[in-house]
């Protein structure tokens, strides 16, 4: 009898063991985090975003196709050629670096938002919509970037060509230096998120 006991006793340890070990092995798999899991996945696209932003407006600035594209003024409409006055809501402007926003974020379904930032004459800070392609969600990163402007710098008509120089021109953002060369330095601002 008492053999019968050992062997009952040795199955309910060995039953309870298993039990143990598939729930420990069950609650790991439901509680797992790995790089792409919700808590650090939208943080990693996040990143990814912002360097892909940041990485546009430098390389656009070196190419040289940033100042034209803030340049490209109607002056009849005040507003950028062919935009709304809030800006451009289909996509990046009909410019080069406009081209390159479409191509590098809007074909991978990454909205975006341009802004650009200029001084008052009373040193007041303002902000003109460039591209308004929605609300901006509570993940979006943003890239900067700061260019020069200058009183013989000149409006772009529609067609790409030059047009009258911006210290002769009706402008949105003013002559901040009336006296010198300098007529005014906009930042850049690029919004991105997922669509």
């Amino acid at each position: 009898m008492s053999n019968d006991r050992g062997q009952a006793h040795a199955l309910e340890a060995i039953t309870a063991g298993m039990l143990l070990l598939a729930s420990v092995l069950f609650a790991l798999q439901v509680t797992a985090v790995t790089p792409l899991t919700g808590s650090t996945s939208s943080q990693h696209i996040e990143n990814q975003q912002a360097r892909l932003a940041e990485g546009v407006l430098a390389a656009e600035a070196e190419n040289g196709t940033v100042v034209p594209t803030v340049l490209y003024w109607n002056e009849s409409e005040s507003q950028f050629h062919g935009a709304a006055d809030d800006g451009y809501h289909s996509g990046g402007p009909p410019t080069a670096f406009g081209t390159v926003l479409n191509q590098t974020l809007r074909d991978r379904n990454i909205a975006f938002d341009v802004n650009v930032f200029y001084v008052r004459e009373n040193g007041q800070r303002e902000r003109h919509s460039m591209v308004d392609l929605g609300s901006p969600s509570d993940h979006a990163s943003t890239a900067t970037r700061s260019f020069t402007l200058y009183d013989d710098d000149r409006i772009r008509y529609e067609n790409g060509s030059a047009g009258p120089p911006l210290e002769n021109a009706s402008y949105f953002a003013p002559d901040v230096g009336p006296d010198s060369r300098l007529y005014n330095v906009v930042e850049l601002e690029v919004v991105v998120w997922r669509m």
